[in-house]
């Protein structure tokens, strides 16, 4: 029987999104039925939202509920399970078939989603983005796990993997960057620079685990960086002191901060290590200028991370026993709430820089 919904839909043209009552499918053999408690609101959704489009679209890509219905051939979750929802697949070295797309038809046309849509109150994805969780997890703030947790923390577990005592900068702590700042600390990396254009949430990154704030709107991040973090005792190639960040990562993805990530790592000590690494966080949207001759002569890496490199089925328990030790505060992290009707004034707050931290959809208001 036919799941009815509330669904956010993207349609063609620039205009508003609309939310609209639409009934889900019965879920096909590998296809879970998820009735929601809550959605995050992605940045990575604006770019979205803002594409050249032909037909509508459907939004969202991280959140939590219940399952209410599941496929013939899934196995690890049932009616009843409390799960997470992520847009990576949860084991995609051991999943034996491609996932199913899912798709809605709407008046105006079919709705595709690229791998799930959970800007709704229930939603229908392959059982691959459906990760189970214990019936302690947090049913709101949890929701920004299967993106923004995943994305910052993994960035710096997998991408960069951080080992004790590095250093560690992060551009941009809106929720990403405060995960990643998270994970720099439970890592045990020292210091851990913070850097944004807003003393505001400099400060609230230090909640989390920043040890310093670079305000890149008051002088040069590079320069401020430099004077924070280095190498005492080693030389590079130059036989000038190393100074700089053993990992730098760019949690916004402008042309600006992209370009700053090479210079602010170290460069290597001549003869003992080679240079720091810039990790690519956020998803760009310009192309930018490296300077390739700086890193071949200093040894930098310059890499890109999606998704955090995460393994939704591993990665995911860490983050749940980090909330549940209190080493991952998301209730801190949830800086804002709204309920689907206001989803265009949350588009708006996220793209207009007044979201702190995250923002989730509660569809149980």
């Amino acid at each position: 029987m036919p799941t009815p919904a509330r669904v956010v839909v993207q349609p063609p043209g620039d205009v508003p999104l609309e939310v609209r009552e639409v009934a889900l499918p019965d879920p096909g053999p590998a296809q879970v039925i998820v009735k929601q408690f809550a959605s995050g609101v992605c940045h990575s959704q604006l770019h979205q939202m803002h594409r050249p489009r032909q037909a509508p679209v459907l939004l969202g890509h991280e959140s939590t509920g219940v399952v209410i219905a599941a496929g013939a051939a899934v196995t690890h979750v049932q009616e009843g399970d409390i799960v997470l929802l992520t847009w990576v697949p949860r084991n995609a070295a051991g999943a034996a078939t491609a996932p199913t797309i899912a798709a809605l038809d709407l008046a105006d046309g079919e709705a595709v989603s690229p791998n799930v849509f959970t800007w709704a109150d229930c939603t229908i994805a392959d059982e691959q983005y459906v990760v189970k969780a214990g019936a302690d997890m947090p049913r709101k703030v949890g929701a920004i796990i299967g993106c923004a947790v995943m994305t910052g923390a993994g960035a710096v577990l997998n991408t960069a993997n951080v080992q004790r005592g590095e250093s560690v900068a992060v551009f941009g702590v809106g929720g990403v960057g405060l995960a990643a700042v998270v994970a720099a600390r439970m890592r045990g990396a020292e210091p851990i620079i913070a850097v944004d254009v807003d003393d505001a949430k400099l400060e609230f990154a230090k909640r989390f685990g920043a040890t310093h704030g670079v305000n890149a709107a008051q002088g040069d991040p590079i320069e401020q960086i430099h004077a924070i973090a280095g190498r005492l005792g080693q030389s590079n190639f130059q036989r000038r002191p190393v100074t700089g960040v053993d990992y730098a990562l760019d949690c916004i993805g402008l042309k600006t901060t992209m370009e700053q990530l090479v210079p602010a790592c170290r460069p290597g000590a001549f003869g003992v290590c080679q240079g720091g690494m810039a990790v690519l966080v956020g998803i760009p949207s310009e192309p930018v200028e490296l300077n390739a001759l700086a890193m071949v002569v200093q040894e930098k890496q310059f890499r890109g991370s999606i998704g955090g490199s995460c393994a939704p089925d591993r990665d995911f328990p860490t983050f749940l026993a980090w909330q549940a030790n209190g080493d991952l505060d998301l209730d801190a992290m949830v800086t804002a709430r709204y309920a689907i009707d206001d989803i265009n004034e949350a588009t708006t707050a996220l793209a207009e820089g007044r979201i702190a931290g995250r923002a989730i959809l509660d569809f149980e208001v």
